[in-house]
């Protein structure tokens, strides 16, 4: 359906022959909020774009026809035709390679980019970039406050919040800060960032990228240009990706070596280390579970090679709590602990979350698998678990996966579920939100899911 945004909503309904389309012309497949951010960044360029989404009522349809009345628009499942004089196809994260009018685009012969590829483009500061199957939001947060509490100004976005192009609108700061996802980076040909971060890597949106091996390859793009590189060493693949002949820092739960961060255990105490050196006791931090240890060792490594200051990011560690959704303290109630890890959308960092927490643990998992395996997922977890409370659409099968495991319970919504978990609830015990899935199958995403659990639990009488 071939229309400009004016007549968009009115005509939704209608099929029409596809218009000529001008020579160069630049194609923005999925309007989000990503696709918006592209066509605000290409009405400042006065570029010719047609808009094209497969929805007919796409969530950022409203704000392009207020911002441009006679944007180019087609809505429903797009036909090759629209192609034709098109020079460029810029893509939406979510919207997966295997998609037929992208392989109709690549076939012809077309650039297929992400919004990232127009940034680099653009962009007049250097940048850090941030990748990993969990972590990385938390990580671009706090290297963003390390670089404010360090005097230098800095702007985060991208995967995260402010879509990166729109990052391009405000005063040059001396670094941008960009989580990337293994969407955008899979559809980014150049990326020379200042300092690149490759958190972790396990198995996860296996229904977007066509195997493990393409997603693990995706997140090793970070390091191709990159002028310095931070890595985990308990990874022993990520070496050899690395850059030839430029810095390097690791960091690991373990002992680090000298310049490396890592885990030093003084007198039964934690403490977050470079080298031999002690630099915080874990229980300073304001940041919750052993995963968040290693968030912090990452962004203390990637701070170095910026050339922060060692206090002021310590400072940072010592007062930021961290993200809503992640690892977010809820309540206490009746000496059992209430957590919310919404985000936890994925196996590994469900699992990351059950380990960082004591005492048995009440889970509440399920939603949208995402194709993921979740018999490893059961083994790693059951021994810490009271129950596993099981939610969503693909509830049936983690239940198989934690048979004979441990004991299982379905839900039929979150309120049900929270229900239970306090039912069963024991002092000592931790309720714990980390889904390993995605929200999609009941929520708008995954905020949504963590506002609702966050409201039941609050609203359990005392």
């Amino acid at each position: 359906m071939r229309m400009n945004a004016a007549r968009a909503k009115k005509r939704r309904a209608r099929h029409e022959l596809p218009t000529p389309v001008t020579n160069g012309m630049d194609l923005v497949f999925g309007l989000g909020a990503s696709g918006l951010s592209v066509a605000r960044y290409l009405m400042r360029k006065s570029a010719n774009a047609i808009y094209v989404d497969t929805r007919n009522n796409p969530p950022a349809l409203d704000a392009l026809m207020e911002m441009q009345p006679d944007a180019n628009v087609s809505l429903g499942r797009p036909p090759i035709s629209l192609l034709r004089g098109v020079s460029r196809v810029i893509v939406s994260p979510g919207i997966p390679d295997n998609d037929p009018f992208i392989a109709a685009a690549r076939r012809q012969g077309l650039q297929v980019v992400s919004d990232i590829a127009l940034f680099v483009a653009e962009a007049r500061a250097p940048f850090v970039a941030i990748t990993g199957s969990n972590g990385k939001s938390t990580v671009t947060t706090l290297i963003a406050m390390m670089c404010e509490a360090d005097g230098r100004r800095s702007l985060a976005g991208a995967n995260l919040g402010t879509p990166a192009l729109d990052l391009l609108t405000e005063e040059t700061p001396d670094f941008y800060v960009l989580e990337l996802s293994s969407f955008q980076l899979q559809r980014t040909p150049s990326l020379p960032a200042e300092v690149a971060v490759l958190l972790n890597i396990s198995p996860d949106h296996l229904d977007w990228h066509a195997s493990a091996d393409e997603y693990r390859a995706a997140k090793y793009r970070i390091y191709r240009q990159a002028r310095a590189a931070v890595f985990n060493r308990s990874d022993a693949s990520v070496p050899s990706q690395l850059p030839a002949s430029i810095p390097t820092i690791s960091f690991g739960m373990d002992r680090p070596a000298e310049g490396q961060y890592g885990i030093l255990v003084e007198d039964g105490q934690v403490f977050l280390a470079r080298g031999e050196q002690l630099l915080l006791a874990a229980s300073e931090m304001a940041l919750v579970g052993a995963h968040n240890q290693a968030n912090a060792l990452a962004a203390l490594a990637a701070g170095e090679l910026l050339g922060l200051s060692l206090s002021p990011m310590l400072q940072v560690l010592n007062e930021f709590p961290g993200l809503p959704h992640r690892m977010q303290f809820v309540r206490q109630l009746n000496g059992a602990d209430y957590i919310n890890d919404s985000k936890a959308t994925n196996i590994g960092a469900a699992t990351a979350a059950v380990d960082s927490v004591p005492g048995p643990v009440l889970l509440i998992a399920g939603g949208d698998g995402k194709g993921g395996e979740f018999g490893e997922f059961a083994k790693a977890v059951c021994t810490k678990l009271r129950a596993a409370i099981l939610i969503g659409r693909d509830a049936p099968l983690i239940a198989d996966a934690f048979d004979q495991l441990a004991p299982v319970y379905m839900a039929a919504n979150m309120k049900n579920a929270v229900v239970k978990a306090t039912e069963l609830a024991q002092p000592g015990d931790t309720v714990l939100l980390a889904p390993a899935c995605a929200s999609f199958d009941q929520y708008r995403n995954y905020q949504h899911r963590g506002d609702d659990f966050t409201d039941l639990v609050r609203a359990l009488p005392s």
